[in-house]
């Protein structure tokens, strides 16, 4: 009688063990899957990037709190500068972005620091400032509505737009 409970008792611990194990390799996937798109705490994938032009990206990502251009950041604004200096016609905005971390003022002064770090650079490549103005809309106008590291990555962002 002893037995048959412990043989009993061993197989529901086996079963219950085999159960949550699946669930943890399901979880672990998941995470796995969202941060492929994240290189530190900044967005490196392109599911949210538009184009300026054909192969110029519109947009670049920026680390939290941040306003240094990353090596990636860079290299998308010098294609576009390269862009804009055989469209000299063309006059583009800089919008300025944060994700929905930080207080409303926090974000929109943050939102100028990185449309200005921006531009800053596009006229280090020849552009003239008088072809580029910037604006902050700080948390206003999230590209990603979610609430966690994919969706504020997503968000800490400047964007390139034909002005108007």
């Amino acid at each position: 009688m002893l037995l048959r409970y412990s043989l009993r008792n061993i197989l529901l611990i086996i079963m219950a063990a085999l159960i949550l194990s699946a669930c943890a390799a399901k979880t672990t996937k998941k995470i796995e899957t969202q941060t492929t798109q994240i290189t530190g705490d900044t967005y490196t994938g392109d599911e949210t990037v538009k184009y300026l032009a054909t192969g110029v990206p519109d947009r670049v990502f920026f680390a939290t709190n941040k306003s240094v251009l990353t090596t990636a950041s860079r290299d998308t604004l010098r294609k576009q500068a390269a862009w804009l200096r055989e469209n000299k016609s063309i006059n583009v905005t800089v919008e300025g972005h944060a994700d929905e971390r930080g207080t409303r003022e926090y974000n929109l002064a943050l939102g100028e620091r990185r449309a200005n770090a921006a531009k800053d650079y596009l006229m280090t490549y020849g552009i003239s400032g008088n072809r580029i103005s910037t604006i902050s809309y700080g948390k206003e106008r999230p590209v990603n509505s979610g609430s966690g590291p994919l969706a504020w990555s997503q968000n800490r962002r400047s964007v390139t737009v034909k002005a108007n």
